[in-house]
């Protein structure tokens, strides 16, 4: 298992005794697959102002808890690298598995949980000790990684079983295993840890599922009008701070849903680029960034009028976007 580990410079970077106030640049980060890089956007005028060299296919983004670093894996030399935010700098780079793309981040930040598609396993490096501390039998193909509101639990999405497994993190048993709809890929928590929405790619639907008892008790359909059921491909999602709307992008079928999270109903389809994919809100839930993976740019949609109201070239096929806000 060694080959799970990657020289680790100062862990100290990861890990936090608590999580301080940051004074955040209001910069836009998006990954490209295809260019291996990170570009850089300012928040306020969406010019690029950086372009950041990583690893080999960069997907996957997320900051640690104390927003001070930008981890991002790349899916083709199975390694993640480490940004400095502030100095916009690679500063370490931690090896994976070929393939690695979805993971999380333990709210201490001593933890990244990742799934390994070709091994069916969701993994747990300790970032402090450089040792895997769980390694965790799940569905064929799991992607969507994420731990819990208590951060006693961890959900993983498996694409082939189309299954939903919650795992117990204290002793790495698979407690429940869900199902839902058909290639389930990402997963969100609403801010009151309540519900958990699962996008079904090739369902073209999102699952809810009840954190108190695991229960399905919503499935919400998506039929943007000239787009064929095969076509709509849901994957990103993003919620307001205010966890009453949830914007779901739908792949293939070029649009992002606006969905109101309290009756489950699609309240407006925002046309965007093509192959919406990943997205991303502002903190103050003004504007909506959705990475476009085969028109090779960003759209910006305004929240409050429901449209797109800019695009912006990035790297070739973008997969991610954050916000460091």
């Amino acid at each position: 298992m060694a080959k799970y580990l990657g020289m680790l410079m100062a862990a100290t970077a990861f890990v936090l005794a608590s999580v301080p106030a940051w004074s955040s640049s209001g910069a836009v980060f998006i990954s490209s697959e295809k260019d291996n890089t990170i570009t850089v956007l300012d928040g306020k005028t969406q010019q690029q102002i950086g372009v950041i060299k990583t690893c080999k296919r960069p997907r996957h983004m997320q900051f640690t808890p104390d927003r001070k670093r930008l981890i991002a894996a790349c899916g083709d030399d199975g390694s993640a690298v480490v940004v400095d935010v502030e100095s916009r700098k690679v500063v370490d780079k931690v090896a994976l598995e070929q393939g690695a793309e979805i993971f999380d981040v333990s709210r201490d930040g001593k933890t990244l949980y990742f799934s390994n598609e070709d091994e069916a396993t969701i993994v747990g490096i300790d970032l402090v000790t450089k040792k895997i501390v769980k390694e965790i039998k799940v569905g064929e193909e799991p992607e969507g990684v994420l731990i819990a509101a208590d951060g006693k639990s961890l959900y993983a999405a498996s694409e082939v079983a189309s299954l939903v497994h919650v795992i117990d993190l204290s002793n790495g048993k698979v407690i429940k295993n869900v199902p839902v709809g058909k290639r389930p890929r990402r997963l969100m928590l609403t801010p009151d840890g309540k519900e958990l929405w699962v996008t079904n790619e090739l369902g073209a639907s999102v699952s809810v599922i009840r954190t108190s008892d695991y229960a399905v008790t919503d499935t919400i359909k998506f039929e943007p009008k000239g787009f064929r059921p095969d076509n709509v491909t849901p994957v990103g999602m993003a919620m307001s701070s205010d966890g009453k709307t949830a914007f779901v992008t739908l792949g293939r079928a070029n649009h992002v849903a606006i969905v109101d999270v309290a009756t489950k109903t699609v309240k407006k389809m925002v046309l965007v680029g093509k192959r919406a994919w990943g997205v991303a809100l502002a903190r103050d839930n003004s504007l909506l960034y959705v990475t476009n993976g085969l028109s090779d740019d960003v759209s910006v949609v305004d929240v409050a009028s429901g449209r797109a109201i800019k695009s912006v070239k990035v790297g070739r096929v973008p997969h991610s976007v954050v916000i460091d806000d």
